[in-house]
């Protein structure tokens, strides 16, 4: 049994792996300090008893070192983080703040309190900028040119990472997640098409494309983006892709839910967001070596599985 600290525990993504850690039979403590997490999302893992504990906590906090010290995690996966790109472009201090500093007081905790290994949620949808070869490759991050402050935060963290493994001996595994869907994701956030269309959809309102809607993006299901988390924890490679490589538009992705909810009007147009990418879509191969990670869930299957999941909500 090994012993781990979530970092934005109660999150869309970060609920499901402390549900796959736990049934693994791992011991868990979760820290959110539910600015976009949900006690609910905790359901399932409040099921194991002692072997799940959850604080109601800022990644910032001083507190968060005394927690460490009390519980002793072996492996921390840090997926805490400010993770939209348009309200980054509009308060990039706010972005820093979470995703850097609040970054650096893991790491500090991690130091003091024997951490062996830190698995932390990159994005690969904004850490390689707008990139001339498709599907994009982890190499790309050196010479990428980024759109957004979130995008920048999340590849300074990474130069933090590897800082931190050369010099204070905590080793990290940096995951580039593709655009991450299925249940549990919040359709009210910034983030999150799939939710926030699907939900649209099946009230009965019109959802809105901003953009021509030819933009393109990687879509992976939330279970297999966990599976790559919990391989991670044991296995090294310093940035790797978790994406399917396969490109899906925003009017293609449209139709799709449209089909499986039934919906039969025509989207509402806005402009496009700054910031935002034209294309993205991530090679996966490096996955299959490093971590023996491959997506297994076909989009339609996923997006059929978080239309029922949206259905019973």
């Amino acid at each position: 049994m090994t012993s781990f600290l979530v970092t934005g525990g109660a999150g869309f993504i970060g609920s499901h792996l402390c549900d796959r850690l736990l049934a693994e039979g791992h011991r868990v403590v979760a820290v959110d300090d539910l600015s976009t997490g949900h006690i609910a999302n905790l359901s399932e893992a409040r099921g194991y008893g002692s072997e799940f504990t959850f604080f109601n906590m800022d990644v910032r906090a001083e507190g968060l070192l005394s927690l460490l010290e009390r519980h002793r995690p072996e492996i921390v996966m840090h997926l805490a983080a400010q993770a939209s790109v348009r309200p980054s472009v509009e308060d990039p201090v706010h972005d820093a703040s979470v995703n850097l500093m609040g970054l650096l007081n893991v790491l500090e905790c991690c130091v003091r309190t024997g951490v062996r290994k830190v698995v932390y949620a990159a994005s690969g949808g904004t850490l390689y900028g707008e990139s001339r070869k498709l599907p994009i490759r982890e190499n790309a991050l050196s010479g990428s040119r980024l759109l957004s402050p979130y995008g920048i935060s999340k590849k300074v963290a990474i130069d933090y990472l590897a800082f931190y493994e050369r010099y204070r001996g905590v080793a990290s595994t940096s995951l580039a997640l593709a655009n991450v869907y299925g249940p549990r994701q919040d359709p009210h956030g910034e983030a999150g098409v799939v939710s926030i269309f699907a939900s649209k959809m099946l009230a009965g309102e019109t959802p809105t494309i901003f953009g021509d809607g030819n933009q393109t993006r990687d879509y992976v299901f939330v279970d297999d983006a966990v599976h790559a988390f919990a391989l991670a924890a044991e296995r090294d490679g310093r940035v790797v892709n978790v994406g399917t490589g396969v490109e899906m538009s925003v009017n293609g992705l449209w139709r799709l839910l449209a089909d499986i909810t039934g919906f039969t009007g025509e989207p509402a147009t806005g402009p496009a967001h700054p910031g935002d990418l034209r294309r993205n879509v991530l090679d996966p191969s490096l996955a299959a070596s490093v971590l023996g990670w491959r997506p297994w869930t076909h989009l339609e299957d996923g997006l059929g599985e978080t239309v029922a999941y949206l259905r019973r909500v």
